[in-house]
């Protein structure tokens, strides 16, 4: 009976620590800033620019107000690639078995990592907006905490995601095969990049199955001053990517309990 009590009561110090562990690697290797920031920024200037007056849409008639929350969207993919492919540099260095055979469950190995990458491009994700705001974009308290709470569902989701790729591999490689396999086309049938309305009826039905989607038009209502969406569908679409944030971190606490990883 003592060992899972030990285990509950280390529970917040050890995922404070790994959660700070992920923080302090990531302001040290400023190349993963330039590209999880610098990339999303250098899409959203050259497509916006590029589709631009080619661009209509009822809801939003200016391109890059419309892809602005798709490129927020992506700075979080990036920050949660980046966060989830050091599990696989930890079990090569060592660190993630030395981390398994502490007296911690689990579990807390997991809310670090997803807690690690969603506060990183959290962080980053509000920097980009706040410095975007003179170009339209409305602000106000309730529309911040809005943007805040999405944005936080959404890297918990993705960074989820990620763990869940990431967690029974052993080759850098192979994770980034997985990732533009499937976390790629995740985010470009999310409705960044066009409305779901003037796409073809297959594109269409996958995107509606997508649950990017939901979180996405969520970001947008509080983005767009041309939103439409009605208060009882931002509450169904809520309800949507809350399921999906606690459903794919429930397969990544099960995930790390049940697969063995494997010895580098």
């Amino acid at each position: 009976m003592k060992q899972p009590i030990r285990r509950m009561e280390n529970l917040p110090l050890a995922i404070y620590t790994l959660w700070m562990r992920e923080v302090v690697r990531f302001l040290r290797q400023k190349n993963r800033i330039i590209g999880a920031l610098g990339t999303p920024l250098v899409f959203w200037l050259l497509i916006g620019s590029g589709v631009g007056k080619s661009f209509h849409s009822s809801n939003e008639p200016n391109y890059l107000l419309y892809f602005f929350p798709g490129m927020l969207l992506l700075i979080l993919l990036f920050t949660a690639i980046f966060s989830t492919i050091s599990i696989i540099e930890d079990r090569k260095e060592g660190f993630l078995q030395g981390v398994l055979c502490a007296p911690i469950s689990r579990s807390s190995i997991v809310f670090s990592k997803l807690l690690g990458g969603t506060s990183l491009g959290l962080l980053q994700a509000l920097l980009v907006y706040f410095l975007s705001l003179p170009l339209g974009i409305p602000f106000s308290l309730e529309r911040l905490l809005g943007v805040v709470v999405t944005l936080f569902l959404l890297g918990m989701a993705m960074t989820a995601v990620g763990y869940i790729l990431a967690w029974p591999l052993d080759s850098v490689q192979g994770y980034h095969a997985l990732m533009n396999l499937f976390l790629m086309p995740l985010w470009l049938l999310s409705g960044a990049l066009f409305p779901a309305e003037g796409a073809y009826g297959w594109i269409k039905t996958l995107i509606f199955l997508n649950p990017l989607y939901y979180g996405l038009e969520m970001l947008r209502f509080w983005l767009s001053p041309h939103s439409t969406l009605a208060l009882h569908t931002l509450a169904m679409y809520f309800v949507i990517t809350f399921i999906f944030f606690v459903l794919v971190t429930a397969i990544s606490i099960w995930v790390t309990d049940k697969i063995k990883v494997k010895n580098p």
